[in-house]
Parts: C-alpha cells; structure tokens; sequence
C-alpha cells in the first residue's frame, strides 16, 4: 500500500517524491528557529546538518512504506515550496496516519498548506489508507492549527508527543 501522492495534483500544486538535489532549496526551512521547535528540531545545530537529517528520514520513511513528505511544486513556476504527505505515526501506543505539511518561509499563509494537506486528507480517503486521520501539530503553532481546522479536523486531545507538547487533531472519513 503506498501513502506517497506521487503525481497528484491540486490546483496550484504539484506532488513529487523528494530528491537528495532538493535538500539545497530546503535549506531556509531551517533558518527560522521558532519554527524548528514547532517539530521539535534543535535549532542550535548547523542548517545543513538539520537539512541532512531531514532527508535522511525523508528516504528512510520512503523505503519503509511508513508514509512520508512529498516534495510540494507550485505548478506556475515549478517552484519547491514545501512538503506534505501521509505519515504513519504512533501515537499513545497507537499506530496512525498523519497529514502533514511545512512549507518555505516566503510562501507561509498564502493558502498552500490547506490546498496541500486537503489533497493528502482527499487522497487518503478516497483510496481507503484510513478511516480517520490526525495531524501533531505543537501546541503553540497557530498556523499549523488554523491548517488543520482548515481540513475539517477537530482538536481531539492535548498530550506530549515524543518531549514535545502537542495537540493531536483529527477527522473520520
């Protein structure tokens, strides 16, 4: 069963598995500390050593089927703006499957991370991967949440996702 989106597209975007030659674009993720413990990233290590290892579980999760980020394309300028994709997460014990979604710093709040997380919520139903999904989003995240209410999740619980406080939002299909 695969959870990629490969070759799904929305209006506006374009999915595609990553590429090792997309972690240079990726580099400004990592500039914005705050950000960084929004998904509980030490934002005192080198960008390229926080890049490499986001790769790195990128492909592992890849080679795994344990779902994973699908490189996010704006389809007017064939632009990497970010990533979003179904993951397979364990929360309290439970195995479960995750939208999730960060884009670049400069295409933040203009509406690709609902279009994006939207498509992976659509996808996942319609091709019967789960009967309910969740996003971890840490609990000072406004914008992650807005996503998620966005994508017609409701707050289900508040709790501590590996060291990081979270709220765990949810949808059945």
């Amino acid at each position: 069963m695969s959870y990629l989106l490969t070759n799904q597209e929305t209006e506006c975007l374009s999915f595609r598995l990553l590429m090792k030659e997309d972690a240079q674009t990726w580099l400004p993720f990592f500039e914005d500390k705050v950000i960084l413990t929004y998904f509980g990233i030490d934002p005192n290590l080198p960008q390229k050593e926080l890049c490499d290892n986001w790769f790195k579980k990128v492909f592992h999760r890849y080679e795994n089927n344990l779902g994973a980020l699908n490189a996010i394309i704006l389809k007017e300028t064939g632009e990497l703006i970010g990533q979003s994709g179904l993951l397979i997460q364990t929360v309290d014990g439970v195995e479960r499957l995750e939208v999730g979604y960060s884009l670049s710093p400069k295409y933040r709040g203009k509406g690709y991370g609902t279009e994006a997380a939207t498509k992976c919520k659509d996808y996942a139903f319609e091709n019967d991967l789960a009967s309910e999904l969740i996003s971890i989003i840490h609990i000072d995240n406004l914008a992650s949440e807005n996503v998620a209410k966005k994508n017609g999740m409701s707050l289900e619980s508040i709790l501590d996702y590996e060291g990081m406080p979270a709220k765990i939002y949810s949808i059945k299909k």
